[in-house]
């Protein structure tokens, strides 16, 4: 019979939560950086070191009102735990690691920066403290796959988009080209789309002029959320 020794718990650990925000302005995929006081005024993941009473999906919902101003649990995930022995030089330290997804425009410009947070696109993320780089490429790979096999946007883009924002979205998630043409051809074969008969008119960032407007369906939405897709890019 299997026996294992006892141990007593080393109470000498501790704990954080990373949150890696995905943002989109409508031409970029970024992420949420923070420049550190120390680490030579590196940047890092928005943080927070946790108490023996915090609750971790509690806390990354905690992280995300004082960012965004608002809860939405629907948006926070958690990833997993990042426990490399030597990953702190300040001591043992295990991240428990959580994504969330947002409309660039949700940044509260005023807030932030007195933090020295700021957007980084997701192709230009230097060298960040820790294991930081890390914990952003697990969150990357875990974006493709969702994309892959769950409708991603309704969350990132503004209210009314263009194809061209979304087929953009989707290129940077995926860090591939797709085709246009079998792009559109798949999206129009669902209802996830409603077209609004009008156009842009090129004052909004990523949006061309003469570009049709589209919405999600949101009832149909909800249901491929659930479902999956019926396609892949």
């Amino acid at each position: 019979m299997l026996s294992f020794t006892k141990s007593e718990p080393d109470f000498n650990v501790a704990l954080s939560l990373s949150l890696v925000v995905f943002g989109f302005d409508g031409v970029n995929l970024d992420v949420l950086l923070a420049k550190s006081n120390t680490h030579e005024g590196k940047l890092y993941l928005p943080s927070r070191n946790l108490s023996a009473e915090d609750d971790l999906s509690e806390t990354a919902l905690e992280m995300f009102q004082d960012l965004f101003g608002h809860k939405t649990p629907n948006l926070i995930e958690q990833l997993k735990a990042f426990g490399g022995v030597s990953r702190s030089p300040e001591g043992r330290v295990v991240n428990i690691a959580h994504n969330a997804l947002v409309k660039s425009s949700d940044f509260k410009a005023e807030k932030w920066e007195q933090h020295g947070m700021h957007w980084c696109p997701v192709q230009k993320i230097p060298e960040l403290i820790y294991d930081h780089n890390e914990i952003v490429q697990f969150s990357r790979d875990r974006l493709a796959r969702r994309v892959s096999r769950r409708p991603l946007g309704f969350h990132m883009l503004p209210t009314e988009f263009t194809l061209g924002q979304l087929l953009k979205l989707y290129e940077t998630a995926l860090s591939k080209k797709i085709d246009k043409r079998n792009f559109r051809k798949k999206l129009f074969k669902t209802n996830l789309l409603e077209e609004l008969h009008r156009k842009a008119d090129g004052s909004k960032y990523g949006q061309y002029k003469g570009s049709l407007l589209y919405k999600f369906n949101k009832q149909e939405y909800q249901d491929m959320n659930l479902k999956g897709y019926p396609f892949q890019f």
